[in-house]
This record gives C-alpha cells, sequence and structure tokens, in this order.
C-alpha cells in the first residue's frame, strides 16, 4: 500500500497531478479543490490511497489524512466506487458530508453528480454511525441553511410531476407567505396555485 507521496509536482492537468518520486513519475487522482493547491516545479506531499483492480492500479492523491479517511469510508457504502467517492469529495468536505449525514440531509448528497435520491438514502444510512462528528477542517461554500418547509413543498411539486426548476420558482414565489410558524400544506396549495397560473 502506498500511504503517501511526496516529490516534485511536474504537472497537473484537470483531474490529476504528476508527482516525480526519485525519478519515477506518479499520477494521482485528485478532486479539483486538491488540484487548485498544486503548482507544477513545487514539492507536495499527497495522502494516497491505491485502488487495485484486475487491469489497473490507480492513485488517489488528497489534501490531508481526513479526505483521504472519508473516501475510503464512503467507499464502504454499498454502490459506491472510488471514481464517485471522489465526486462526493470534489462537491462536499469531509465535514459537510459528516453534517449532511447526520442531519439526514439528502438534498445536499444529491448535489453530487451520480448520487439521487435512493443512493443518498444508503449513505446516510450506512455511514450515519461511521463517520463521526465534524472535525473542523476545511469548509466548502455553505449555502445559505434553507428553511426545512421550502424542501417539503420542494419535494411535494417534483412528487407531483412538475420539474425542480418549476418547483424551485414556485417555492420561491410563496416564500413570502411563510411566516415564522409556516404551514406547509398551505403552502403546497399555494404553489400549485401558482404553477397553474403560469
Amino acid at each position: 500500500m502506498i500511504a503517501y507521496v511526496r516529490g516534485e509536482v511536474a504537472a497537473v492537468t484537470l483531474s490529476s497531478t504528476v508527482v516525480d518520486v526519485g525519478g519515477v513519475g506518479l499520477e494521482l487522482l485528485c478532486t479539483p479543490g486538491t488540484l487548485a493547491t498544486l503548482r507544477p516545479g513545487h514539492q507536495a506531499t499527497l495522502p494516497t490511497s491505491m485502488v487495485v483492480r484486475e487491469d489497473s492500479l490507480t492513485l488517489f492523491g488528497f489534501a490531508d489524512e481526513d479526505e483521504k479517511t472519508v473516501f475510503e469510508l464512503v467507499q464502504t457504502a454499498s454502490g459506491v466506487g472510488p471514481k464517485l467517492a471522489q465526486a462526493v469529495l470534489a462537491v462536499l468536505a469531509p465535514d459537510d458530508l459528516r453534517r449532511a449525514v447526520a442531519a439526514d440531509d439528502v438534498k445536499t448528497l444529491t448535489r453530487v453528480p451520480g448520487i439521487g435520491q435512493k443512493g443518498a438514502q444508503r449513505i446516510i444510512l450506512e455511514l450515519k454511525d461511521r463517520l463521526g462528528a465534524p472535525v473542523g477542517g476545511r469548509v466548502a461554500a455553505q449555502p445559505v441553511p434553507a428553511e426545512p418547509w421550502r424542501d417539503q413543498v420542494h419535494q411535494g411539486l417534483v412528487g407531483l410531476g412538475w420539474s425542480a426548476k418549476d418547483a424551485d420558482a414556485a417555492v420561491e414565489a410563496v416564500a413570502p407567505d411563510a411566516g415564522a410558524t409556516p404551514d406547509v400544506a398551505a403552502l403546497l396549495r399555494a404553489a400549485l396555485r401558482t404553477l397553474s397560473k403560469a
């Protein structure tokens, strides 16, 4: 197992970097966030995870040990391979993922390309007790926390056959009526009226 790679960065592409280790160029697949920290000609130390397949040996590189640990842990969820685990880390910082799983936040997980509603629920179910609490690492850009009623109305509209885009527009249209204690059923009816007028 190769635990980490240290050497001069020889190249940085859109999805990988090549690190010169003792005259051997090792290619590491990395997230955009990790690649953004690397500069050709500069020294780098990257924790790595090696994925062995019949026809390939692939090295994945990470910004820190926490990212590597989460990458390996996410793959223990059924249906999640290394490519999807890397996509998760490209969209969510480790602590963002921990918060989403702890809060049963399916919507945040479905922002990851390749993870749908069922996949997100499975990840939450299988990793809830294993990811642990946020450790205070790097934080991805946080969206403004949404009120729960927004998700409920949005899901109700999508469940009734409206597109996500239409549902978003309808939720925004009824948001001023939400008040301090929103009545989700009333807001859903109001959103439906908005859509039927459109």
